[in-house]
């Protein structure tokens, strides 16, 4: 079968489970909310914990449950068979397993504390709920981004410092027109789990640094890894990280202000005893979701016009098209990323422009 085939089935068999799972998760919520089992759940939870913070756990812990052995097959299917059918997983069963659980421990440490914040704020502020929790998100964002290339990350993979003297000289280089002070360029171990390539601009302050995947220094030539490089410098030399940071702040406060007003007509259309009620809290899970529906497509198009810019950064400083059209057509080929999707599958799915696009765009590049 032809590469390009190869992906565009791949790749829309991979967005038709996504969407399948979305669809069984809210489906799931929606249920579970229009069956009444939503006042059922509270109740046994105040059955294991009378308090508030307990009982918000145990439901939040039930529902997690149900949804999660619901959507595990799908999700087994998708992350793993398919991931291994298509050539792209070097993962054991029982690395893929060992690796999820890292996730969920990983994931509930950061959320329990999120979800008893909220719940605190919820019950505190009332109707001014969604401007304080959105003020704490706002600064939590910029916590996690410090720590999670120093502490979180590391639970993932092994990062090792660039050591290639040839390479550290062009990346010196390229770093220097950019005015890139990173605490480091790593390479990061991705092949222990897919034969993927990726690469990364990462984290806030002294914690700012630049990852490529091993899958990319072994495959890519030390010209088309300066590419790479230069390409997420340039995200550097944008301010895209802290643009992204101030646009995702702004529609994260417009989305909880919108949620609040649809949540509390729907507390009173559903009859719940009021906003701080557990068993109404789905309501608020199925209306962000919904936002964030809505809005997916407005943050890919912002997604893809900084990567326009960082395109243009990498051509630009390195005055090397031909090491990016190939660096591009090795990035399409190893990922199984369809080069020339929809326009409309484009419009809403994609954060980055198109491949054939992106070469398109190198080839007549003119600095």
């Amino acid at each position: 079968m032809p590469v390009e085939t190869k992906a565009k089935i791949y790749t829309r068999t991979k967005r038709i489970l996504n969407i399948a799972g979305s669809l069984l998760s809210t489906g799931i919520i929606v249920t579970i909310l229009l069956s009444g089992y939503s006042v059922k759940l509270e109740e046994y939870s105040r059955s294991i914990f009378p308090g508030d913070y307990g009982a918000l756990l145990i439901f939040v812990l039930l529902i997690s449950l149900l949804t999660g052995i619901v959507s595990f097959p799908l999700s087994f299917y998708s992350s793993y068979i398919i991931e291994h059918k298509y050539g792209l997983s070097n993962q054991t069963l029982s690395a893929y397993f060992r690796e999820s659980l890292k996730s969920t421990l990983v994931g509930a440490a950061i959320g329990i504390p999120v979800i008893l914040a909220f719940f605190y704020i919820l019950k505190t502020f009332s109707a001014n709920w969604w401007l304080i929790f959105g003020t704490f998100i706002f600064f939590l964002s910029f916590v996690l981004g410090r720590i999670a290339p120093v502490l979180i990350l590391p639970l993932f993979y092994k990062l090792i410092p660039i050591t290639d003297p040839l390479l550290a000289q062009s990346i010196s280089d390229i770093s220097s027109k950019a005015g890139v002070n990173v605490n480091g360029v790593f390479t990061f171990d991705m092949s222990k789990n897919t034969n993927k390539i990726n690469a990364a601009f990462t984290g806030i302050g002294k914690s700012k640094r630049i990852l490529l995947g091993d899958t990319l220094i072994s495959k890519f030539t030390n010209e088309e890894i300066m590419i790479v490089f230069a390409h997420e410098a340039g995200h550097y030399f944008h301010k895209h990280i802290l643009k992204l940071t101030l646009i995702s702040a702004a529609l994260t406060f417009a989305g909880l202000y919108i949620t609040s007003i649809a949540y509390d007509f729907l507390v009173r259309y559903f009859a719940f005893e009021s906003i701080t009620s557990i068993a109404a809290l789905p309501l608020l899970g199925l209306l962000l979701g919904a936002y964030g529906f809505i809005t997916n497509p407005l943050g890919n198009i912002i997604s893809r016009k900084f990567e326009w810019e960082a395109d243009t950064f990498a051509l630009s400083s390195t005055g090397d098209s031909k090491s990016f059209i190939s660096a591009m057509e090795k990035l399409a080929d190893s990922n199984l990323s369809e080069k020339s999707p929809n326009k409309v599958i484009e419009f809403l799915f994609h954060s980055h422009p198109s491949i054939d696009k992106r070469i398109q765009f190198a080839k007549e590049f003119v600095s």
